[in-house]
Formats: C-alpha cells, sequence, structure tokens
C-alpha cells in the first residue's frame, strides 16, 4: 500500500474523488499552512483565516466526487481568496484589507487575472450568450453593471419581481451548466 505523503497531487485528487479519507488528510496537511497564511497576509485576523481555511476544506470534502480540479494547490488557494473576498465584501475587515493591499501591493487584478478565475469568467460569459435577450440583459445589468433590481426593472420598464425571478432562474441555470464547477458560484455572486 502507497503511503499518501508519497504521492502526487492528482493521484490525491483521484483517492479523494474516491472518498479516501487519507488522501484529504494527506492534501489538508500538505496545504493548510499556505492556504492560511494567503490568509493572514491580507486579512491579520488569525481566527478568521482559520475559519476560511476550514470552511475550504470541509467544502473540499462535502464535495469531493463532484471535484474537477486541475491543479490542486492554485485551486485552493483561489477558494480561500474567494472566501477571504466574502468576508470583506460583508463588511468585517473590509477597511483593514483595504490598507493592507495598499500597503503591500496586492490588488484584485492579482485575483481576477488568476487561471481558475479566466476560465469561470470565459464560461460564464458563454453562458450568458445563451440567454434570451431580456435575460441577457437582465443578468448583465446585475452582475456586469451591479445595477439592483429596482435599477433594472426602470430601466427595462419591468416589474422588480420580474427582474428577480430573471436573475434566479438565470442563477440556476447557470449553477447547472457549470456542473462540478458551481462551486465558485458560491464566491462570485
Amino acid at each position: 500500500m502507497t503511503r499518501c505523503s508519497e504521492l502526487d497531487d492528482q493521484e490525491l485528487i483521484s483517492l479523494l474523488i474516491q472518498s479516501d479519507h487519507a488522501a484529504y488528510t494527506e492534501i489538508y496537511n500538505r496545504y493548510w499552512q499556505t492556504a492560511y497564511r494567503a490568509a493572514l497576509n491580507v486579512l491579520k485576523d488569525e481566527d478568521t483565516c482559520l475559519d476560511i481555511v476550514q470552511d475550504v476544506f470541509v467544502w473540499l470534502w462535502n464535495n469531493r466526487e463532484k471535484l474537477a480540479i486541475i491543479s490542486l494547490k492554485p485551486y485552493l488557494i483561489t477558494a480561500v481568496k474567494f472566501k477571504m473576498l466574502n468576508v470583506i465584501r460583508n463588511g468585517k475587515f473590509k477597511e483593514e484589507a483595504i490598507k493592507v493591499m495598499q500597503a503591500s501591493e496586492i490588488s484584485l487584478s492579482f485575483i481576477e487575472n488568476s487561471i481558475e478565475v479566466k476560465e469561470l469568467k470565459s464560461i460564464i460569459e458563454q453562458f450568458t450568450e445563451t440567454l434570451p435577450e431580456q435575460a441577457k440583459k437582465i443578468f448583465h445589468l446585475s452582475r456586469n453593471e451591479h445595477l439592483t433590481h429596482k435599477q433594472i426593472a426602470e430601466q427595462l420598464e419591468l416589474s422588480e419581481k420580474t427582474v428577480k425571478n430573471q436573475i434566479n432562474i438565470s442563477l440556476k441555470r447557470l449553477k447547472t451548466s457549470l456542473g462540478r464547477m458551481s462551486f465558485w458560484v458560491i464566491f462570485i455572486f
């Protein structure tokens, strides 16, 4: 029997998908500190960073059978970065994180330019093109122009309820079309 510490990432991913707990433990042992340091460099709060890393690894185990990971370390780091963005977006660390990013010259463009994000953006753009014309406009105004439901309704002369329903339908279709990559929808929207 091969020891998991001797396996490369692709072998570990294959075993993880088959619910191999030893492979999961090895992935955790191999990457938790790297993921934690990535979060700590921005948020500077040990407890929150540990929570973020734990959430990512719990999600990894719970969704192991649906994974489509090409490169494990970048995947985990990107997942941690998106979780951090959610924490920052929700306001708890917004001011501190902005100061840290400015001081260390970390920019959101780094996150936005990662391979996984570029691939996901491409998939979302392709998906958007398949939407009916009205749904496409609503989705674009919501996700790219960051307009509220009310603003979209006024601009397109629709009811707010119609706008909300169209966005929900589009997001459900997007999640379905992403399949194994649907994990990232949590972080984007």
